[in-house]
């Protein structure tokens, strides 16, 4: 029986998070920002503190762009966060974790089938709590509009170009089937003809046969 593929929102709405005893700090600087990760560091332990919870781990990337694909420290946080090695990840802002807004909700959606709770302080979100996950819904359906508004203009911007009269998709690959097979029968090498007619392979093989 086939299954039927869960959404994110429906996956977080499904999952809650353990009691929370141990934490796992994430910090980022980009290299467009001068300030030092202790100041995030320095609260999040206050806040961690303030509420009895072990810091099992700090991540900190520094001097990373917050668009960059690959984070060092965020992707290891992300495997620790598999192997369930603490209960929930509290960041600064929400900002300094996520690097767009497909890939925060595709993360909290993770972490949520995981078990691990988010936390980001300064924009008081706890996905821990009722509220929170109220919060990500919002931010779920804000990724989806976000994915729909882009889908429109990709599809208004191609109809424009087809009103103008615009051919769209690669160029038509003009193939001289009678010079290719003749190349063939003079004992060319199928490198040697693509290298000299500029077509694929594929595309001279298809030519001499549909000559023949």
């Amino acid at each position: 029986m086939a299954t039927q593929k869960r959404s994110n929102n429906s996956v977080f709405a499904q999952e809650s998070p353990r009691t929370i005893h141990q934490v796992a700090l994430y910090a980022r600087v980009s290299t467009l920002n001068s300030q030092d990760p202790e100041m995030q560091l320095a609260e999040l332990r206050e806040y961690a503190g303030r509420r009895a919870w072990q810091i099992v781990e700090e991540f900190t990337d520094q001097g990373v762009s917050g668009s960059r694909e690959s984070r060092p420290a965020l992707n290891r946080l992300m495997s620790d966060a598999c192997r369930r090695k603490f209960d929930a990840i509290l960041v600064w802002k929400i900002d300094r974790f996520g690097r767009s807004l497909k890939h925060l909700v595709n993360a909290l959606a993770e972490l949520a089938a995981l078990g691990v709770a988010f936390i980001s302080l300064r924009d008081n979100l706890d996905l821990s709590t009722p509220s929170g996950r109220l919060m990500f819904q919002i931010i779920g359906a804000m990724a989806e509009f976000e994915r729909a508004l882009i889908q429109e203009r990709v599809r208004a911007g191609l109809r424009n170009a087809r009103a103008k009269g615009r051919r769209l998709g690669r160029p038509r690959v003009i193939v001289d089937s009678l010079k290719i097979a003749s190349l063939r029968s003079q004992g060319r090498s199928w490198a040697q003809i693509t290298e000299e007619t500029g077509v694929s392979k594929g595309t001279a093989q298809r030519a001499v046969i549909a000559s023949a």
